[in-house]
This record gives structure tokens, sequence and C-alpha cells, in this order.
């Protein structure tokens, strides 16, 4: 059975002061919204929603939310605050979920094996995308989009148009975007190019290997026999 939610209309609406005493109440502020309906300012439970949160849909996770005066309705997490130091939870937005509508949501990607690339070639495995968005019926949501990388070899690339389609779920993420990749291990720094010969050097510099790279052109000169500075113009005689 799907998680219900009991919400509580609060006091103040969307006022900022009825939210920190929502707060210090122990429960946390919450919007209610979607489906062409009016949007409702609650309070819930902040255990019951962090439950969802770390459930294995996670956001994605569809439950019902029964508000009293209200008809209840289904919901979902779409976006979630947390306070920086302690990492609580501090405002939530739900909203509500037609089941024969299609959604947008983003899917977590898990890859699954160890790639030949990195057991014999001493390459790691490099994650570019950990999410992809999706387009499908709130039924049809994956919670976790599964992908074998066991037989990637070095510098071999797993793309979206690699992962598991079906004609449930539309992949709105381009389809030639990198997932993950193995890649080497760089230990070396790699070092500056080199000015090639006869290339005139930047002002102040020198080119690689001369002596007195980091000294400035004038003072060289002045031991030359400049008689004078600009600075300084010549006596009249």
């Amino acid at each position: 059975m799907p998680e219900v939610v009991v919400a509580k209309t609060r006091e103040g609406r969307f006022n900022k002061n009825a939210a920190r005493r929502v707060r210090a109440a122990g429960k946390i502020p919450a919007v209610l919204y979607g489906s062409g309906h009016d949007a409702v300012a609650v309070e819930v439970d902040p255990k019951q929603i962090s439950r969802i949160l770390l459930s294995e849909t996670g956001h994605n996770t569809i439950f019902d939310v029964e508000v009293a005066g209200l008809p209840a309705t289904k919901a979902m997490i779409v976006d979630w605050q947390r306070e920086p130091i302690k990492d609580k939870l501090i405002h939530i937005d739900l909203k509500r979920i037609a089941l024969d509508k299609v959604l947008r949501v983003r899917v977590r990607v898990k890859l699954l094996g160890v790639p030949v690339g990195v057991k014999t070639e001493g390459g790691i495995l490099d994650q570019v995308l950990r999410e992809v968005e999706v387009e499908c019926l709130p039924a049809d949501i994956p919670s976790h989009i599964d992908v074998d990388v066991s037989s990637l070899e070095m510098h071999q690339v797993i793309r979206v148009n690699g992962l598991p389609h079906s004609d449930k779920i539309k992949y709105l993420t381009p389809e030639d975007a990198t997932v993950a990749h193995v890649v080497h291990i760089r230990e070396e720094v790699v070092a500056a190019p080199e000015v090639a010969e006869g290339a005139a050097a930047a002002p102040g510099t020198a080119a690689p290997g001369e002596a007195g790279a980091a000294a400035p052109a004038e003072p060289e000169v002045a031991k030359k026999g400049k008689a004078t500075s600009e600075a300084e113009p010549p006596a009249k005689k």
C-alpha cells in the first residue's frame, strides 16, 4: 500500500513567521499544489518525509496526502530545502499527481559490475551522469535505471542510447550524452607548452630555459650602456 501523509492546514498560510512557528513545533512547513487546484499551505511530519526521501524510490515516490476538509490526492515531493548546518528539513513542495498524465522526472542511474578497463588496464570508471530525465506515466517511474558496465574497456563510453529503453519511458536527456566511461589515472602534471623557436616572448617574460626569465627587460638594457632613462632627459650643455 502507498504511504499516507497526513497534512494539517497551517495558519498564516505563506507567512514566514508562521513557518517558523511550525518548525519550532517540530513540523515542516509545506505547500501542496498542482492538478488545477489552488495551492494549500500545510504542515507535515519531518520523520515521515525523511523516510520517503531515503526510500528506494526517493523523491519519485508516489504517496497519498490527506488534508482535513479536502479530498485525498496522490502526490510527490518535487522540491525540498535543508538547513545547511544541521541538515534538517525546513520546507518541502508537494505536487498533486494525476495517474493518467505523463510526468517529467529525474531518475538515478546505477552502474553494475567492474569494467575490464579497470580490472586489466589500470583505468578508473568515471560516472558523468548520475541522473537522467525521463517522461512517463506515474506508475511507470523506475526507482533507478541499471546499466552493466563490466564489458567497458579503456576509453570506451556508455551513452544514454546505451541505457535500457522501453516503450513506457521516453528519455529527455540527449541520447548522445555520456553516462560513464573508463579513463586513465593521470599521475603526471602536464608540462606547459614551450615557446616556438623564433617566436617573440610575451612582455616581461623569456623563453623556457633562458636565464632570468622572470626579470623585466628594462634593467637588462640599462646594463648595456643606456646613458639615460626615459624619466630623466639628458641635461642641456
